[in-house]
């Protein structure tokens, strides 16, 4: 499935870099890590995951079908003094060797994929007994200042406030993941090793908050002019409500470990 999130790839490098060095800390218990082992990042981004895992020592390659999120991950990349190898394809169709990979990841994409082809691709170019990590994350909808933030979306944009990609078409979720999506790993050879989940916190001023929903889904089909027009209205709301101070919103992350049976 294709969405075109070149719009908002400014917005991505410098609101959704949220992830902490626990998620290799929760990994790492679970017996997984990276160091020296190939990893193919499906849905890349602007490299988040990708940097974190060179991080951990993995010879890391980002597949990203838009270029400008891509453009954003290697000025990021020079910025932090690293170098990931990106590929600009679709997570369907990689043009990867085959079987030459430890490890396939995917941080907040999978929604985003043809389920059954991009597990043959995954099959493709994993190795014999390689780790498929599946893995969303996200702002939790019990935070106050959450609830009251998707409240006025929803009057600004009604009809909208759903979930993504291919997680609009299911009716019932495990975790976060649909669960349609754990009888199709299996008919695609993936045993389930483990599925998890770890909650953080990220600071946020209101100005940081309101730029960081500006990338969400919901906002792709408006333009630049109808986003800001809505975050100056849903500013003085929260402002009133919780003040003009920096915002400790609740997150969970949520990983699903796959092996390539």
């Amino acid at each position: 499935m294709k969405a075109d999130f070149g719009q908002v790839a400014k917005g991505y490098a410098l609101y959704r870099n949220d992830l902490t060095e626990e998620i290799f800390r929760g990994l790492e218990l679970r017996g997984i890590n990276f160091r020296g082992r190939s990893v193919a990042d499906l849905g890349a981004g602007t490299g988040v995951l990708s940097r974190m895992l060179q991080e951990q020592g993995a010879v890391v390659t980002g597949v990203e079908p838009s270029a400008e999120l891509i453009r954003e991950a290697k000025l990021i990349d020079q910025e932090c003094g690293m170098d990931v190898d990106y590929v600009n394809r679709y997570a369907e169709d990689t043009g990867l060797p085959g079987h030459s990979f430890d490890a396939v990841t995917a941080l907040r994409a999978w929604h985003w994929f043809d389920g059954p082809t991009v597990l043959k691709e995954a099959k493709r170019i994993l190795r014999p007994g390689g780790d498929l990590l599946i893995m969303d994350s996200g702002f939790v909808s019990a935070d106050p200042v959450v609830q009251e933030t998707i409240a006025h979306l929803r009057k600004a944009i009604p009809g909208r406030i759903k979930p993504a990609g291919r997680k609009a078409d299911s009716t019932q979720s495990i975790s976060s993941f649909p669960v349609e999506w754990f009888a199709e790993w299996q008919s695609h050879g993936f045993d389930l090793k483990e599925l998890y989940n770890e909650s953080y916190t990220v600071a946020f001023t209101l100005d940081t908050w309101c730029e960081r929903l500006k990338t969400l889904s919901w906002m792709l089909h408006l333009e630049e002019g109808e986003r800001k027009q809505i975050m100056d209205s849903l500013k003085p709301d929260l402002s009133r409500l919780f003040g003009d101070r920096t915002y400790e919103i609740d997150h969970k992350l949520h990983v699903v470990w796959l092996k390539n049976a």
